[in-house]
């Protein structure tokens, strides 16, 4: 069903923040795109970036039209770029730590000393946030290990190659049963508002209002929620700066962003 098909079709380039490998991103998220894209008329064309440093730059200079990104990239890319949040899933993001079920290490406060995996540096409830609370709240001294995705920490902890990993609980649900029985949580953030679907102000405002209304309606309609489901964003509502993003400036997370230390 077309959602609005009384202005002239559009073209634009939508990224994703590299959680997993470019190959079941595209997987996930090519099969919403082409749904939005046949509900709407305008033509989304999903760009992937080969990690977070090549993601990062595209939201930094602008060059996606529409992004799915994480809450801290959403808080920066508004002063540099003007990225506007349309849409985030009504679940919260929530930070975990995570360790192998019959590990010594019980608790965060056990990993004093140790080696912990994250995504990569600038990954935020896995890794920003998480490296944030355990340095600067609760004073551990550990070593990081970037791994590039959640899916390469659940494979280094299984393998007892590192003493904890950082990343969200969306993202440990959705691994694999092999993998993830394995390991458990021995450490959970606070809530946080979760990753935004953001728009370049370039784009005209019926041109974003007619994707956001795309989303939203998937959850409408058996093989929409499937669709939903398979990216996490099974139940789209809408974002605001000033409410969900903004409020992240007060933690000062500058300290442990990868890209302000350069």
């Amino acid at each position: 069903m077309l959602i609005n098909c009384s202005f002239a079709a559009g073209r634009y380039t939508f990224s994703v923040v590299p959680q997993f490998g470019p190959d079941r991103l595209h997987q996930e998220w090519q099969p919403v795109l082409q749904r939005i894209s046949h509900d709407t008329g305008i033509v989304l064309e999903l760009k992937l970036a080969a990690g977070y440093t090549q993601f990062d730059a595209a939201i930094n200079n602008g060059s996606a039209d529409f992004a799915y990104v994480n809450p801290y990239q959403a808080l920066r890319a508004r002063p540099r770029q003007g990225y506007i949040p349309l849409l985030k899933d009504s679940k919260p993001l929530v930070g975990i730590l995570l360790a192998r079920k019959d590990s010594r290490f019980k608790s965060a406060k056990d990993l004093n000393g140790q080696t912990i995996a994250f995504p990569a540096p600038n990954a935020f409830g896995a890794s920003i946030l998480l490296r944030a609370h355990l340095s600067g709240r609760m004073g551990l001294q550990f070593t990081p290990r970037y791994l590039g995705t959640h899916s390469n920490v659940f494979l280094h902890l299984a393998r007892n190659e590192v003493a904890a990993g950082g990343s969200v609980l969306a993202a440990f649900d959705d691994e694999r049963p092999e993998i993830r029985g394995q390991l458990h949580i021995i450490y959970q953030m606070p809530e946080v508002a979760s990753h935004p679907i953001v728009a370049h102000p370039r784009v005209p405002l019926k041109d974003r209002n007619a994707i956001a209304q795309a989303f939203m309606a998937l959850a409408q309609d058996e093989a929409g929620r499937a669709l939903l489901k398979e990216i996490r964003f099974s139940n789209p509502v809408q974002a605001l700066y000033e409410k969900d993003y903004l409020p992240l400036d007060a933690l000062k997370l500058q300290k442990y962003d990868a890209e302000e230390k350069n």
